[in-house]
């Protein structure tokens, strides 16, 4: 697999190669020897062609999709997730645009703000968030909140509502939770409120949610078939054979291809990007178990406050049948 691939991009490392650039330099050396040997195997056959790049981690997103050097990569495949044409403004520092930053599960976060003044949230997790639905409404309402005080801070006494735009929230899920596994056909959610009546008015906030494992599945069976396949495939599919037929159908995925292998002949840069990856995901594990057991105590008080209900109603009716039986006569 590794040779094919190398076909197209001759600059490709040789394994022993890039293992002996590894151990000529000290500090690489130690770097590598502190990965178990699962990352070390990861690691050299996303280098060697072995396997692709994890395009969805934060580091390797922002470098490839950059949004200041290469605009209409990541404008692309907004205009095709969207389903309109958009082009980026400016990407905005999105620190203050999540709620618990340092508990999230995201691989990687991404806020744009749009030429119309729409914003943007892309985002990846490893592994769904329970309650994906609740979440998103709050990371939504806060960014909506964000653009909201900056044009009443800029506009003052000229600011109107109608100066507020939408507030897009995109999020793809590597390990989709059960809500999704629900639906095994369907990898694209839209998102947005509606009323009973017809009546229509705009409320702002819209969604698109993507669980990329069952889209893996479903381009197992039925092939990449259309552009917004083909991103996702990009995005998502390590595979090379995939990546070979992706490249055939779609040139224009090429040049990102090459990127990624030109970003890999720089070792020390990509072994600190892949090290930063093992950081997020050594932390977003933690969190995830912190998350599941939370979950397993809620339900466990959650039942334990059905027993004392019963146990209350069942104390209940012994007094009212005793106080009925102190009543009869002898």
């Amino acid at each position: 697999m590794g040779n094919k691939l190398k076909q197209y991009f001759p600059m490709i490392h040789e394994r022993e190669n890039l293992l002996r650039q590894i151990r000529s330099t000290p500090a690489l050396a130690q770097q590598f020897d502190g990965w178990d040997t699962a990352q070390q195997e990861e690691f050299l056959d996303f280098c060697t062609g072995v396997r692709g790049v994890k395009l969805l981690y934060d580091s390797f997103f922002k470098e490839i999709l950059n949004a200041e050097y290469t605009p209409e990569r990541l404008n692309r495949l907004l205009s095709v997730l969207l389903g309109m044409h958009v082009t980026i403004k400016y990407v905005l520092p999105n620190d203050s645009a999540r709620i618990a930053d340092e508990g999230t599960l995201l691989i990687m976060d991404i806020v744009v703000e749009l030429d119309d003044g729409s914003l943007v949230n892309v985002e990846a997790q490893k592994i769904g968030y329970a309650f994906p639905g609740q979440r998103s409404a709050c990371y939504s309402a806060d960014l909506l909140l964000r653009q909201y005080k900056r044009l009443r801070d800029e506009r003052k006494k000229k600011f109107s509502y109608t100066e507020i735009k939408e507030v897009y929230t995109i999020v793809f899920i590597e390990e989709s939770v059960g809500e999704f596994k629900r639906f095994p056909d369907s990898y694209l959610h839209y998102f947005e409120q509606r009323s009973n009546t017809g009546l229509k008015l705009d409320l702002l906030q819209k969604y698109l949610f993507i669980p990329l494992d069952i889209f893996g599945r479903s381009i197992q069976n039925k092939g990449i078939r259309n552009e917004t396949e083909a991103w996702l495939a990009f995005l998502s599919q390590d595979d090379p054979e995939i990546i070979l037929r992706l490249i055939d159908t779609y040139p224009e995925f090429r040049p990102m291809y090459k990127d990624v292998y030109c970003l890999c002949q720089n070792v020390e840069k990509v072994m600190g990007i892949f090290s930063e990856e093992l950081r997020i995901l050594d932390r977003n594990t933690v969190q995830y178990m912190m998350d599941e057991m939370q979950e397993t105590i809620d339900e466990q008080r959650a039942q334990l406050a059905d027993k004392d209900a019963e146990i209350a109603d069942k104390d209940a009716e012994i007094r009212r049948l005793r106080q009925l039986i102190g009543e009869l006569p002898e």
